[in-house]
């Protein structure tokens, strides 16, 4: 399959960069979380998959690292997997995560069945997907899950794209719940919870937790 030209962009050197510069120790994630936010991203977590069945099998599109599977295994999630792009990240993982499933693959065309997970989630992923491009992966998203999809992403009402460290074209923010209701009919929103940034660079800006169900 084609790349798109931000898959390529992850793939190299930049998103190698990337892994290095954010991933975290246990400890060291929950206290930048806390800095940026005022919480974990465990606690912010906790209050968003309430209703989520601790059994349920998990998908992750995007993992990097697995940082984010890694923390639902401390909240008591066991059926973890996750697939992500750069094949540095894909190696790096095994040195963060036991037990948990990850391979490299693109969140365009997902190599599992229809409906296979319980859930399918992004975090902070959706936003690096070029508006034109956003239908295809929510598209895979929706297939492979049978009951939740769930996200964290960079929110604003109207999609706006953001210069990314010098880089135009990579970086959106925009109300990705809002897109998915809009192109799935039978999704209903369980709840969604709003974190805005603390830190001066971040200020007025807002993250979006939000947990969808297929009715």
């Amino acid at each position: 399959m084609k790349l798109s030209e931000q898959e390529k962009f992850w793939s190299g050197e930049f998103g190698r960069a990337y892994t290095e510069r954010n991933t975290h120790d246990v400890e060291n994630f929950a206290k930048v979380s806390k800095e940026l936010w005022g919480k974990s991203k465990l606690e912010m977590n906790e209050i968003s998959l309430a209703p989520v069945s601790k059994d349920s099998k998990i998908l992750e599109v995007g993992c990097n690292t697995g940082m984010q599977l890694r923390g639902l295994q401390e909240m008591g999630f066991e059926y973890l997997y996750g697939i992500e792009i750069q094949k540095y990240a894909v190696e790096r993982a095994k040195d963060f995560t036991k037990n948990v499933s990850i391979i490299q693959a693109s969140g365009f065309d997902l190599p599992f069945k229809d409906g296979y997970f319980d859930l399918v989630y992004t975090n902070g992923v959706l936003i690096h997907i070029a508006p034109a491009d956003l239908p295809k992966i929510m598209d895979e998203m929706y297939r492979c899950s049978s009951k939740y999809i769930w996200g964290w992403e960079y929110f604003s009402e109207e999609v706006t794209n953001i210069n990314y460290r010098g880089n135009e074209g990579f970086l959106w923010k925009a109300n990705y719940a809002q897109l998915f209701l809009d192109r799935f009919p039978d999704l209903k929103l369980v709840s969604y919870q709003d974190y805005p940034y603390l830190t001066a660079n971040e200020k007025g800006n807002t993250d979006r937790m939000y947990l969808l169900e297929k009715a």
